[in-house]
């Protein structure tokens, strides 16, 4: 999830691909230019800036439904990305039909911790949660997109977009080499720095610094930690630590997260948390940060024929941080009112189309992020009766165990049972 090293701010500035490339899986040896770049030329139905998560269910979705599909990515696929790649019960049911999860390790049991104290695991009769590398988990998405349809082109930026408004039937996603890409409709999923998401003005409420380490441990450390996950409850107010095992590589994925402007606290965090665990002897792979941002309410989703999905819609469970299900299911929607916003004719259907992708985002995972923000919001002023809750008290641990399970949302929690809602009404006091 997160944003680690001397340079990890900035790393997390310039997030997941808003992006293009020089190679295009199945296209006609006539499609290709002598220079031997995937041709990008015609008017497509939809393009999708971004083959993340978010991305590639859109082109996923739109392809599907048998429009002309171009799927832009700035990075080579597979390729690493900051997350603890816990694939949760909305994740898992948000993928494409006979999709295969790479998993790395099977969860079933978690271990919660308050700031290195008070630690109780709790285990399950059945599986919480998958846990996936992103590069494969991404890769699997992109080709799934392909089979659906959908062209990719990767390893070229993405620089904006340009539209002429009023009755227009088309618009221009410009690219860095100086190109434009024209289409119908354009879904942008070009992670939490979009640029399409600075053109659609996507404003946030919420910035969060995550930093993460990849580490390779021995066999036997490995073992130790197949099956089971690590929560702590940090130091700082609404942060947390998280231990993740991918057990088929043989490394862990150790981060922390807390509210961005307190970069040194969350670094000195970081290192206490990996100390703690035992873990301070062993060499990271790989060191690395993100800015997560979740939107504010009244952002905005799509401006013309463009729509947002994704972190670059700032969509993500404001207290965990858990984006992946939000892109899987935002990119789904964005696909599918992609291609009612590339048949509309005036402005006024392309409209009418835009608020309708708007209302299916507000009505579901608008709803669990307002929830979301409430329990953050508690948290961040008690968090020891969150441990004193899921590591205690079974009720509690049964709700967070249907929660990752995809049984139930927090919103529905806090919607139907009173013991939710006085806890977060107790933990939010002043």
């Amino acid at each position: 999830m997160t944003d680690t090293g001397s340079t990890q701010e900035q790393a997390l500035a310039d997030d997941t691909g808003d992006v293009a490339s020089e190679e295009l899986a199945g296209t006609d040896p006539q499609d290709v230019q002598d220079d031997g770049t995937a041709a990008i030329d015609g008017v497509w139905d939809v393009v999708v800036v971004g083959a993340g998560p978010a991305g590639s269910s859109a082109a996923y979705a739109a392809a599907s439904r048998g429009r002309r599909v171009l799927l832009l990515d700035k990075a080579e696929h597979p390729r690493y990305k900051t997350c603890g790649g816990g694939i949760i019960g909305p994740s898992r049911d948000s993928l494409p039909e006979d999709f295969k999860l790479p998993l790395q390790d099977r969860i079933s049991a978690v271990t919660f911790a308050l700031n290195g104290r008070w630690t109780r695991t709790r285990r399950s009769k059945r599986m919480l949660f998958g846990v996936v590398n992103r590069d494969e988990f991404d890769l699997r998405l992109v080709q799934a997109a392909e089979q659906a349809g959908a062209v990719l082109v990767t390893g070229v930026t993405a620089t904006g977009v340009e539209q002429q408004g009023g009755d227009s039937r088309t618009v221009f996603v410009t690219l860095a080499d100086g190109r434009r890409v024209e289409a119908r409709a354009v879904v942008g999923a070009d992670g939490s720095a979009s640029r399409i998401g600075r053109h659609v003005g996507v404003s946030f409420d919420q910035i969060d610094l995550g930093l993460e380490a990849e580490i390779p441990v021995p066999e036997s450390v490995s073992r130790a930690w197949a099956g089971r996950i690590h929560l702590d409850w940090g130091p700082l107010p609404g942060s947390y630590g998280w231990v993740f095992p991918k057990t088929d590589s043989g490394t862990l994925t150790v981060g922390v997260i807390s509210a961005r402007g307190e970069g040194e606290r969350t670094k000195e965090y970081l290192a206490a948390y990996v100390r703690r665990l035992g873990l301070s002897g062993f060499e990271p792979l790989v060191e690395s940060g993100h800015l997560t941002r979740c939107r504010a309410e009244d952002s905005p989703l799509s401006r013309g024929r463009v729509l947002v999905a994704g972190d670059a819609a700032g969509l993500l469970e404001p207290w965990t941080r858990e984006g992946i299900s939000y892109a899987l299911r935002s990119g789904r929607l964005a696909g599918e009112w992609a291609v009612q916003v590339a048949e509309a004719g005036g402005a006024a259907d392309v409209r009418r189309q835009a608020l309708n992708y708007a209302f299916a985002i507000k009505a579901g995972l608008g709803v669990e992020m307002r929830a979301g923000k409430v329990m953050l919001a508690s948290f961040e002023k008690r968090p020891y009766l969150f441990h004193l809750a899921v590591s205690v008290i079974n009720p509690a641990w049964r709700a967070f165990a249907r929660t990752t399970q995809g049984h139930t949302t927090f919103a529905q929690l806090m919607r139907d049972h009173r013991a939710a809602r006085k806890l977060a009404s107790v933990a939010g006091r002043q």
